[in-house]
């Protein structure tokens, strides 16, 4: 039990990030708000398209984890993924997406802290995924694109 819970205690780390790079709150917080939505030469989206990306995925994930009472409705790729327009409307959308990420990465810790969920016990509404593959999962696609996010800042030269 004493693993188990060791386990928890270090999957809700790598959610929150700063070991091995910045983490979310400094990396989006080094996001000049006249640059949030530029596209440099050579990327495929702004700042803003990443960070709602991240926000949207890391929500998607977090539904489908709570889908006890079968509500869970898949998004259509890519088109409810990614933001088609380039920039936040203001500065209060990307405040309010922070914010958003941040209460749902929360509630995804939440849910793996729980010892009365099973880390290794597929959904029953899933097709193998476990609340442990899904939270690394969350962990891996917000490492990957606050990376990009970091190279984007410095191809914007902020």
């Amino acid at each position: 039990m004493e693993q188990l819970q060791a386990l928890r205690d270090h999957v809700v780390r790598l959610l929150r990030g700063g070991h091995a790079f910045d983490t979310f709150e400094v990396i989006t917080s080094d996001v000049p708000p006249e640059k949030r939505g530029d596209i440099p030469v050579g990327a495929e989206h702004s700042a803003w398209q990443i960070l709602e990306h991240i926000r949207i995925s890391q929500r998607d994930i977090l539904d489908f984890s709570r889908n006890e009472d079968g509500s869970y409705v898949e998004k259509r790729w890519p088109d409810e993924y990614w933001p088609a327009v380039a920039g936040p409307p203001n500065d209060e959308a990307w405040d309010q997406s922070i914010e958003e990420y941040l209460a749902d990465r929360e509630a995804i810790e939440a849910l793996v802290a729980d010892d009365g969920r099973v880390l290794f016990t597929p959904f029953p509404w899933g097709d193998g995924q476990t609340l442990l593959r899904e939270a690394l999962l969350v962990a891996d696609h917000a490492a990957y694109h606050l990376g990009q996010l970091v190279i984007l800042t410095r191809l914007l030269d902020a």
